[in-house]
């Protein structure tokens, strides 16, 4: 019998699971019929979650974390049975940041985060500017966790910018540097004359940026219908993760009402060639973003706990937060799910 589910996405390249099951059949495989509601913003769909307009819904890694420690809005708690993809950021900064930066003859190395930080603390520390004021797409965000690391004290303030809205940001002049999930970086670069500094796999790599959120418990209560679902991402997920299909999966991906950009950026940041700058720098970022395989896309207390750390020590949690932290993530339903065994 085909069951029927509601989904929700903010239009990003790491929706891809949830729009690629819809469009290539893994949802038909699993007797499902996906209802996809496509959010403006993690705010929107954070509620839209929460209300039960949703059953499931992509999310920032960190937002069920932070909802476990009592931080933002909302008091549904949340848990993921699902990795849905791990890294796919752009740091980049804005024009006038990036003409700086070349007038000093700061060197920026793509790969190497350490040396872009020195570049940017060096111009900002004797000019005694204000702040940089940094874009990030919600403030419990693996961006946000990311560019804080990277940063490593210097003075920022953080705003919250939806990723579709990011190029408009720069282009007003709003923001220094920023922090976003592909296509809306290169799509700041096109629109507003930004540059790439950083893929977010070179502050950190491997961890898990995006997630399938559903509401504490109805995993369980509904286990037959949270399996189906969980088996039709991971096998979008895992067909996305073989070579050759970037090209299909950025058509899919780029249909009417779903990410509003060109194809051609969604299949470079699928094939991790990042183009940095206006006049056409590319660089290969092998492993710039995944989604599969299954196992690899297991949700693991330690990942949980890592974000939790972050954000108490940004909030001021307790030392209650890792364990708090801990039972979001939920690596048993994931293997029941997908008749996995852990390692």
């Amino acid at each position: 019998m085909t069951r029927e589910i509601a989904l929700g996405y903010v239009p990003l390249v790491d929706a891809a699971p949830l729009l690629l099951a819809d469009a290539l059949g893994f949802a038909e495989e699993q007797g499902l019929h996906l209802t996809l509601h496509r959010a403006a913003n993690w705010s929107m769909l954070r509620d839209m979650l929460d209300q039960g307009q949703v059953m499931a819904a992509q999310m920032l890694s960190a937002m069920p974390v932070a909802r476990a420690l009592g931080l933002g809005s909302g008091r549904v708690a949340l848990e993921t049975p699902l990795i849905l993809s791990q890294g796919g950021q752009v740091v980049g900064a804005s024009a006038p940041l990036a003409e700086a930066l070349a007038r000093q003859g700061q060197p920026c190395d793509f790969t190497d985060a350490a040396s872009t930080a020195r570049a940017i603390a060096a111009l900002h520390q004797p000019l005694r500017i204000p702040p940089l004021r940094i874009g990030v797409p919600f403030a419990h965000s693996m961006h946000a966790l990311l560019v804080e690391d990277w940063l490593a004290g210097m003075p920022a303030t953080f705003l919250t910018v939806a990723p579709p809205l990011m190029p408009e940001a720069l282009a007003e002049g709003a923001l220094d540097l920023f922090c976003v999930g592909e296509p809306w970086g290169s799509q700041a670069v096109v629109k507003a004359g930004a540059r790439l500094l950083l893929p977010g796999a070179a502050i950190r790599h491997g961890l898990p940026e995006k997630v399938l959120a559903c509401r504490a418990g109805w995993c369980e209560a509904e286990a037959d219908l949270a399996g189906r679902l969980v088996r039709a991402l991971s096998g979008a997920g895992d067909w996305l993760a073989r070579p050759g299909n970037a090209s299909t999966a950025a058509e899919v991906l780029t249909r009417p009402g779903r990410v509003d950009v060109a194809a051609e950026l969604i299949e470079r940041a699928l094939t991790g060639r990042i183009v940095t700058d206006p006049v056409g720098t590319e660089h290969l970022v092998p492993g710039f973003q995944d989604f599969g395989p299954a196992r690899a896309m297991r949700p693991m207390a330690v990942q949980a706990q890592w974000i939790a750390s972050r954000l108490a020590l940004r909030h001021g949690r307790g030392s209650d937060a890792e364990s708090l932290a801990a039972a979001v993530f939920r690596g048993d339903l994931h293997d029941r799910f997908l008749s996995l065994t852990t390692a």
